[in-house]
């Protein structure tokens, strides 16, 4: 019952970490122009992975996606593929956990092949929230080395609010995908303690009980004849 209750929360950590990721690489947030250095409101611009957003003469707010995807920079194009691997491994580890919980009966019966399963799907949880740590990690590096150099004269960048989010996901999606695979351990701890008790208790059956002239009682693990 504990194990299946660890498997329900795991699970839940990690849709939610995976929900953040699908969230933050839709958002237009990834950075915001620094307000220190913008003169009018018009020159306020916000970029994502897919558009950027300014605000007009009025405080209203247009975007427009990018022209040519693949004219952008080369870590935006990167960060773009990460995100992408990571929300397909998020959905397809979704699917494979669902089918590895213990509470559920879709699928698979036998309780070892749903431990394995589970196990699976924690492994690409993991695997999925590393690539989107990579990938809000470097678009972060991007725009922090222009902004502590004093020699720039381009727009200065800030972290926007998705970077924060994308890291909060990717924490949320390995926990969840280590809590999944607790279950593994514990399962083999469980198969030792069984196979030692069975063991012992081979020992203990192989015993005979000898009589002597005096009727003392000895113990013995050898067959007389």
């Amino acid at each position: 019952m504990a194990s299946s209750s660890l498997q329900i929360c795991s699970l839940l950590l990690a849709l939610a970490g995976f929900t953040i990721l699908l969230l933050t690489t839709m958002s237009n947030r990834w950075k915001i122009s620094d307000t220190t250095a913008v003169l009018v409101p018009s020159e306020w611009i916000s970029e994502g992975l897919w558009m950027d957003c300014g605000t007009t003469d009025f405080g209203a707010i247009q975007c427009m996606k990018f022209l040519h995807m693949l004219s952008s920079e080369t870590h935006v194009q990167a960060c773009r593929t990460l995100m992408i691997i990571s929300i397909l491994l998020g959905f397809k580890a979704a699917v494979i956990s669902l089918l590895g919980l213990k509470c559920t009966n879709v699928g698979l019966s036998d309780e070892d092949e749903k431990v394995k399963v589970a196990v699976t799907g924690g492994f690409l949880f993991i695997l999925g929230g590393l690539c989107s740590m990579v990938a809000v990690s470097w678009y972060a590096a991007m725009i922090t080395a222009p902004f502590f150099n004093p020699l720039y004269t381009g727009t200065k960048y800030k972290l926007g609010d998705a970077l924060y989010l994308g890291w909060a996901g990717s924490v949320l999606c390995m926990l969840g995908g280590i809590f999944l695979t607790c279950p593994c351990k514990g399962k083999e701890k469980q198969e030792y303690s069984a196979s030692k008790y069975r063991y012992s208790a081979g020992q203990a059956s192989g015993q005979q009980q000898i009589y002597t002239e005096d009727a003392e009682t000895v113990s013995s693990p050898k067959e007389y004849i």
